[in-house]
């Protein structure tokens, strides 16, 4: 091994800055990352409480007016309400970001972001709509 490239006890290291355990706390953009990322608690639990509820109605009208009554338990209703709070987080900053993960082309040119965003609510609101009309009898 040559002198030049001989390792030393002395051999010099990175010099890097530990992050704090609290960067995401230190701009905007990573707040919203990270309340984005822990919305999907909120989404399994959505998902996990839609399931039960198909299983009660499935086990029929006794099993379904227990889930209901369990349904309307405080702390229930209440990790309900904070559940629907993060999914219209999550489909907002999902949304909002799709821009960016999808670029589309119009022949030569790029759609702007603004267009894809408003296809996106777009379909939103008319889904919306559609599930309100069978909800409300249509």
């Amino acid at each position: 091994m040559s002198e030049r490239h001989a390792y030393t006890d002395y051999h010099p290291r990175w010099l890097r800055s530990r992050p704090s355990t609290y960067w995401w706390l230190e701009r905007r953009a990573y707040l919203s990352f990270i309340t984005r990322e822990l919305s999907s608690i909120f989404i399994a639990w959505f998902v996990v409480y839609l399931l039960l509820l198909v299983r009660a109605v499935s086990l029929g009208d006794s099993n379904y007016q227990a889930f209901l009554a369990w349904s309307r338990h405080p702390v229930v209703m209440t990790l309900n309400v904070v559940t629907a709070f993060f999914v219209l987080f999550h489909a907002v900053t999902w949304f909002n970001l799709a821009p960016k993960a999808m670029v589309v082309h119009l022949g030569h040119k790029r759609l702007p972001a603004s267009l894809i965003s408003a296809a996106n609510y777009g379909a939103w609101v008319v889904t919306t709509a559609f599930v309100l009309w069978l909800l409300l009898g249509g």
